[in-house]
């Protein structure tokens, strides 16, 4: 299913996850229970999108090293991927908004810290997080089927 990938982009938020790293897992599920507008769409890294998405970007496929967040058509990765969704997703998340007073090198230098050790730090799951009919609609993919 090959979708065109600057369409996607230019009609959708989304957040690109690593689907087999625990933390990660976690992440969307904060997501789908607190994005209540849904203003975000996630699609796993791993995904044939997912693979598109990286390879638009030319974003190593393989090696899986910081979300990505595409807001308003544009690229964001590490820490200020983290900023830009949480000041979207509204009080109290909003908060961190703060976290842009720190210059953006250390913040990066800290999100590193644990994106490169998050499989020795959490672990990896082989459960992938299966979309239900009450959360589909924070997936990429099936808010494409769904139109």
């Amino acid at each position: 299913m090959t979708q065109d990938i600057k369409v996607l982009i230019q009609d959708h938020d989304i957040i690109l996850y690593d689907a087999v790293c625990v933390i990660c897992s976690g992440w969307a599920k904060f997501l789908i229970k607190y994005d209540k507008s849904i203003q975000f769409k996630l699609v796993s890294a791993q995904s044939p999108l997912g693979v598109q998405l990286l390879e638009h970007y030319q974003m190593s496929t393989e090696l899986y090293t910081t979300m990505v967040v595409v807001k308003d058509q544009v690229l964001y990765t590490e820490s200020t991927a983290l900023l830009k969704v949480m000041q979207h997703l509204g009080l109290p998340f909003s908060l961190m908004n703060f976290g842009y007073l720190m210059p953006r090198p250390i913040r990066d230098f800290l999100y590193r810290r644990v994106a490169l050790n998050r499989y020795a730090l959490f672990g990896t799951t082989n459960q992938c997080l299966i979309p239900s009919a009450e959360n589909r609609k924070h997936f990429l993919e099936y808010a494409l089927h769904d139109v």
